[in-house]
């Protein structure tokens, strides 16, 4: 297992937190303004990076004790995605941003998970005329996501 970052001409690779926590997907905006308001999940030249999963069934049962009461059937809750987001290796700040994420979820046990990551980190090199680089390619997905917003 490689347990420090390294370098290559394009790159860094740094270690990070990887952050993780399932919800219903309108809560995910409130989440997310809880988490940002606390650090800017900055990547490089960008911020409020996060990764959002499509929509899943999430399947559980409630147990004694649980303020939805016990229940015997297995309940499957349509609607559920996944967040993703990197942290710097900081427990005072993972605490500070899970205690957020508990907070502005709607879960009694939400599902949150904190692992160690390896992940790039550009150095910045001039590559505009990459030509693989989006803007240099006919399907930019930006002009897209506009055109879908300008339309609903």
């Amino acid at each position: 297992m490689i347990d420090s970052g390294f370098e290559t001409k394009s790159l860094r690779m740094e270690l990070l937190l990887l952050v993780t926590f399932q919800a219903p997907a309108a809560d995910v905006e409130r989440i997310m303004e809880a988490v940002v308001a606390i650090t800017p999940l900055r990547m490089g030249k960008y911020d409020g990076n996060a990764y959002q999963s499509a929509q899943g069934i999430e399947r559980y049962r409630t147990l004694e004790g649980a303020a939805a009461g016990a229940e015997i059937e297995l309940r499957r809750r349509p609607g559920t995605v996944e967040v993703s987001f990197e942290l710097p290796d900081d427990q005072a700040l993972a605490a500070r941003v899970v205690e957020a994420i508990f907070q502005a979820h709607s879960y009694e046990e939400p599902v949150i998970r904190i692992q160690p990551l390896l992940t790039c980190r550009s150095k910045g090199l001039d590559d505009r005329a990459n030509p693989n680089r989006w803007w240099n390619t006919t399907g930019d997905w930006k002009k897209a996501d506009l055109q879908v917003r300008e339309n609903a």
